[in-house]
């Protein structure tokens, strides 16, 4: 009975009319109570559960593995300071960009089907983190913010007000990550996010070159890292900045920190390098040779020979033992493999050397071309090199300008039967050097084919065969070589010779001379066979020496041409004294020799008033010369400010101002660019005061940005709105900063 009555029951609950009103009472419970909308604990359990494991944990991952890759991905460069982040470059980013495209797929899921679980502020800031990577920093810098806005977790929002700093220090509005850093101070942080904050502070005070303030807060960071690689690279980047402030004892208490921390053998290998720097020359008792010997003779460090004698260039250097520094140096590019990454950085040392330390601007100028021709386009010191370059082109272009004329015109005082039998033998010369080179080349290639008939034997792999051994590999090189730098002559140095040759050639200025100005007028070139087979006497000899008797002055219209032409050139070198390489005393020295050469110069009184500027201890002389021979002067006038003169025996100075602006104004519009920014920095103390003071000021800035490039050109545009408050202006520049702003963020986005 019990049984049967129970089946019953049964029966009546499971037929049509009861099962289905249940069956849609149960799903319609399920649907509403997991909405994303509803904050039943069923709901938000089920949508946390979701939105972790079908989400967020794949976004996650996703974005560590783009991170792993590009640190993979990753070139170091060792001889640059390595920044503390590694900056964001979008570039490089599109090697992981299917996985930054996962990264926001699967983090957009978050907020669009699980709002109320606890993952959404988790899932924006990944998707701002992976917008950031791939350079799109308005929407990332904008979901960030949202993050910060509309967070719920704390944590979570200050890792997005971390990362939005980030933003900001990338894309240089450096005020605003300092604004987003304030804040971040008074917030109560977690153990990571400190770490981060610290990081991320650092690293803006580091791209803002205040590295003081960015060292100090390495410092107490460093207490919070783990050991590993990347802290192995920020004991690195610290050490370099501690020698950029010159202290090697810091430097050298995180350079010996790197090993600690497993390092790459590369980041272990330079940290021990520079450490060694700074031992030999905190300790002037150690021999550079017996501190690298050890690591010379370590067959591990075959590829890092070059950098193994840079270091002890260096070292040399700075211990002012420049030339055994410059042989070094010469070694470190001779011992050059597979890698010449180390190259650039070799020349611009031993350009550094000749600039700054011994003043042989020619061959600084060589090696700075070098230097120019193989840094990296991303490498930050390319545009100070290009500077520094551009000034010494226009040097040594007037140093040769002054020897090949004197040396030409002490040709011309010759008689003329010594100075034909002189040509005689400058192309006799001409004939015997080539004829050495031919014997050297022929040698060569006969090294090489002995090499390749010894190899012919050789069992092994022809891949691993020394290229040198293959003809075959030597002629396809050969042909490759020609089609890159053309048809160059066999010699040393090839890429500077032409640059430098009046320093390695022999000690006859006069050969020089001719040599270097047979480029001019209807000079014969001859090479190869033809040279060779020059007779004395022949009609071709003859040729080619007439050739280079027209390029001596023998007329006086050519030789009034000729000290037109070295005197145009000593006044250009005395300005580029003064006003670009900054040596006063050569500068004096070379306007007095142009007075007393050119006694009738046009230059007169210009290089009067340069001397009253430059000359401390005869500035007075100076200006008594000017006013007694040029009282109308318009440089006498410019002596109202810097000689006492009253304004009305030097008229009306804003009219002077005014005449002087439009002069610099035209050299601007012609291009010329260096000789304009010269005067107007020399105007701009003249009329320090004057009504159009701001003038002057704005077209310094277009200056600037022409010959120095955008950064510059934006850093003065700042400073005018501040220097400059009440400038009619005013309104013009603030439209130009506008217009440079929206037009980054067009770019970013």
């Amino acid at each position: 009975m019990k049984v049967s009555y129970l089946m019953k029951i049964r029966n009546r609950l499971f037929s049509s009319q009861y099962y289905l009103p249940l069956f849609i009472f149960g799903v319609s419970s399920l649907f509403f109570g997991c909405s994303q909308y509803s904050t039943s604990g069923l709901s938000v359990g089920y949508h946390n559960l979701t939105a972790k494991y079908n989400a967020y944990v794949i976004a996650r991952d996703k974005m560590k593995e783009a991170d792993i890759a590009l640190k993979k991905n990753r070139k170091e460069n060792y001889n640059q300071l390595l920044p503390i982040l590694n900056p964001l470059d979008s570039m490089e980013a599109k090697s992981v960009d299917a996985l930054l495209q996962d990264v926001i797929k699967k983090g957009s899921l978050i907020p669009d089907r699980h709002q109320n679980s606890r993952w959404v502020d988790n899932a924006l800031v990944l998707i701002g983190r992976a917008r950031l990577y791939k350079g799109q920093f308005t929407d990332g810098i904008e979901t960030l913010r949202y993050v910060n806005a509309k967070g719920k977790d704390d944590d979570d929002k200050h890792e997005g007000l971390i990362w939005l700093m980030r933003a900001y220090v990338e894309t240089k509005d450096y005020n605003s990550a300092l604004s987003v850093a304030e804040h971040l101070r008074s917030l109560p942080l977690n153990e990571d996010n400190t770490r981060n904050f610290y990081l991320v502070k650092a690293y803006l005070h580091q791209q803002k070159q205040e590295y003081p303030l960015a060292l100090g807060i390495l410092e107490e960071t460093f207490p919070l890292l783990s050991k590993n690689e990347e802290t192995a690279r920020i004991h690195y980047s610290a050490a370099q900045m501690y020698d950029m402030i010159d202290k090697p004892v810091a430097a050298n208490v995180h350079y010996k920190a790197v090993s600690k921390n497993r390092p790459s053998y590369d980041l272990e290998f330079f940290a021990k390098m520079n450490s060694l720097q700074n031992e030999a020359l905190t300790d002037t008792k150690i021999s550079t040779e017996d501190g690298f010997k050890k690591i010379l003779n370590d067959r591990k460090n075959s590829d890092l020979i070059d950098r193994l004698y840079y270091s002890m260039g260096v070292i040399e250097i700075r211990k002012k033992n420049y030339k055994k520094g410059l042989a070094f140096f010469g070694k470190s590019v001779r011992e050059t493999t597979i890698n010449t990454s180390q190259v650039p950085y070799t020349y611009l040392e031993m350009a550094k050397v000749y600039y700054d330390k011994l003043q042989n601007y020619e061959l600084a100028k060589a090696y700075f071309d070098s230097a120019l021709v193989l840094l990296p386009v991303s490498s930050p010191q390319r545009q100070k090199v290009a500077e520094r370059k551009d000034v010494l082109d226009d040097f040594v272009k007037q140093i040769t300008t002054i020897r090949t004329e004197d040396s030409l015109q002490r040709l011309s005082q010759m008689n003329p039967a010594t100075l034909d039998r002189y040509l005689d033998k400058v192309i006799d010369d001409e004939i015997a050097e080539y004829k050495r080179k031919l014997k050297e080349a022929e040698r060569l290639v006969s090294q090489a084919q002995s090499l390749s008939a010894n190899a012919a034997n050789f069992d092994g792999n022809p891949a691993d065969r020394f290229p040198l051994y293959d003809l075959t590999m030597v002629n396809n090189g050969r042909v490759e070589f020609r089609q890159k730098w053309g048809n160059r002559q066999l010699e040393d140095d090839w890429r500077r010779s032409a640059k430098i040759a009046s320093l390695l050639s022999p000690s006859d200025n006069n050969i020089t001379a001719v040599s270097s100005a047979q480029g001019t007028g209807t000079n014969i070139q001859m090479m190869g066979d033809d040279l060779a087979k020059l007779t004395k006497d022949s009609p071709e000899w003859k040729a080619k020496k007439d050739a280079l008797y027209r390029n001596i002055p023998l007329k006086k219209q050519e030789l009034d041409a000729s000290n037109q032409r070295m005197e145009d050139a000593y006044y250009k070198l005395g300005k580029i004294y003064k006003f670009n390489l900054e040596e006063p005393e050569n500068a004096i020295k070379t306007f007095e020799t142009t007075l007393s050469r050119f006694p009738n110069t046009n230059y007169k009184p210009e290089i009067y008033y340069l001397l009253f500027l430059t000359s401390v201890k005869n500035n007075q002389l100076w200006k008594e010369k000017l006013l007694a021979e040029f009282p109308n002067s318009s440089y006498t006038r410019l002596l109202s400010k810097n000689g006492g003169i009253t304004v009305a025996a030097s008229g009306n100075i804003e009219l002077e101002a005014l005449k002087d602006y439009e002069k610099i104004l035209m050299l601007y519009q012609a291009g010329n660019y260096s000789e304009a920014f010269a005067q107007l920095e020399m105007a701009m103390v003249t009329y320090s005061g004057s009504k159009i003071e701001d003038k002057y000021a704005l077209l310094r800035i277009y200056l600037l940005g022409k010959l120095q490039g955008k950064e510059a050109y934006l850093k003065a545009l700042n400073s005018f709105t501040k220097d400059y408050p009440t400038s009619a202006l005013l309104p013009r520049v603030r439209e130009v900063l506008e217009s440079q702003q929206s037009t980054s963020s067009k770019k970013n986005g």
